[in-house]
């Protein structure tokens, strides 16, 4: 099992990523190509899973693209790393909430090397301090290929939240 690990260091178009991420996963499903983790940061993008509503959107002017990854609203902004895989399930338990709570506690893991203290919450999917959310998590699984990934807001705008209801 071979995982490739990409960073971009330019900002990848949401629809772009989206097109690689779905060429990936039929390799995968076809051969025995290479899993994939991609860290990149989007351009101002929102994006709206297969749970979200259309009053989750408070500025009506908002262009919004919607996804087939789990979750509702959210927002990809510059200063925000977004970490994509595709991931063969097959390969590995097929425990879909094994692997969201691998992915918190990598995040959590990976915040603490930076003296911040973060938490999962029983309730909600995803990371906060302070009562923030600060990573947030959206996975879709077909055939046992888990895709998408998860954002944790490093040093992006803030107040691109205000035009919607993130996560719900």
């Amino acid at each position: 099992m071979s995982i490739e690990v990409k960073i971009s260091k330019r900002k990848i178009p949401y629809k772009s990523a989206m097109n690689a991420l779905h060429k990936r996963i039929q390799k995968i499903k076809s051969s025995n190509t290479n899993e994939l983790i991609w860290i990149l940061e989007h351009p101002l993008t929102y994006t709206a899973g297969i749970r979200s509503d259309k009053n989750e959107i408070i500025d009506k002017n908002v262009n919004v693209i919607k996804t087939n990854r789990g979750g509702k609203i959210t927002l990809h902004n510059p200063g925000q790393k977004i970490i994509y895989f595709v991931l063969n399930l097959n390969k590995r338990k097929k425990d879909i909430r094994r692997l969201v709570n691998i992915i918190e506690n990598s995040i959590i893991e990976f915040l603490s090397i930076y003296k911040i203290k973060s938490k999962k919450d029983k309730k909600n999917i995803g990371i906060w301090v302070n009562n923030k959310k600060i990573a947030a998590i959206g996975l879709r699984v077909s055939r046992w290929i888990a895709y998408h990934g998860c954002s944790i807001n490093i040093k992006n705008n803030l107040d691109d939240y205000k035009r919607i209801i993130p996560c719900g």
